[in-house]
């Protein structure tokens, strides 16, 4: 029996294309912090190396922490009183992005429907953002983060996608079985996987990304109305 559903937001709840989101990103942040001295790409090298560090982090600290011990390895001690201009950026800036995401009246009626039909709900979107940006985007796709009883960011998390680890620590903190979980994403490698632990899966094909190009058609799969009709079959 089904109990909850866990929701990859970048390009599943929120549709946009990865790589111009990410270049807008991080593009608004360099040119924010180049006023307070830091040089363009290398802050968003710097940025990548973090994110890097994060996907590998092995559980014994949150990943906020992992982030910003690369950036003072880098910077040095000033990143610490920095810190505030990273944000502000989140509070003054970071909106802009939103001009370069999609947005689907579908991913509203996908979380009406599952609310309507009982199930928990948690916010799996990769916790490498801050709590003020992921919350950000589930305003542009939207939706409410009061939708989601879990949302996973670099402040509550110590894995990341596609690390089984990850989801591990999700099905804890909701205190379910593997077997009692649906996870929906875009991302073949980083959403799929959690089939491994047991979690039933539905691959939203809209934004989908398969970097290794793996036959989708092991997965329930499809478009919003198909995701919309997958959760109603579960509740029977």
């Amino acid at each position: 029996m089904i109990k909850a559903i866990l929701f990859d937001l970048d390009g599943t709840l929120l549709p946009m294309d990865q790589n111009i989101f990410v270049k807008t990103y991080f593009g608004g942040l360099a040119k924010k912090l180049a006023l307070r001295g830091y040089e363009p790409q290398q802050l968003i090298n710097s940025v990548w190396t973090g994110v890097k560090a994060m996907i590998k982090n092995d559980g014994e600290k949150l990943n906020e922490q992992i982030f910003w011990d690369v950036f003072e390895n880098i910077y040095g001690k000033k990143v610490k009183s920095d810190m505030k201009y990273f944000e502000e950026y989140y509070e003054q800036d970071f909106d802009k992005v939103q001009e370069v995401c999609g947005y689907n009246e579908k991913a509203k009626q996908v979380m009406n429907t599952v609310k309507q039909l009982g199930f928990r709900t948690a916010l799996a979107t990769n916790p490498i953002f801050p709590a003020i940006a992921t919350k950000k985007r589930i305003f542009w796709a939207g939706l409410d983060y009061t939708d989601y009883e879990l949302i996973t960011t670099y402040e509550n998390s110590r894995f990341c996608k596609p690390n089984l680890e990850y989801y591990k620590d999700v099905i804890k903190e909701l205190n379910v079985l593997p077997e009692e979980c649906v996870m929906v994403g875009n991302d073949v490698s980083e959403d799929m996987v959690a089939s491994k632990l047991g979690l039933k899966v539905f691959l939203l094909t809209d934004c989908l990304i398969n970097k290794d190009n793996v036959d989708i058609s092991a997965f329930p799969n499809g478009s919003y109305d198909q995701l919309i009709d997958y959760v109603i079959s579960l509740n029977r």
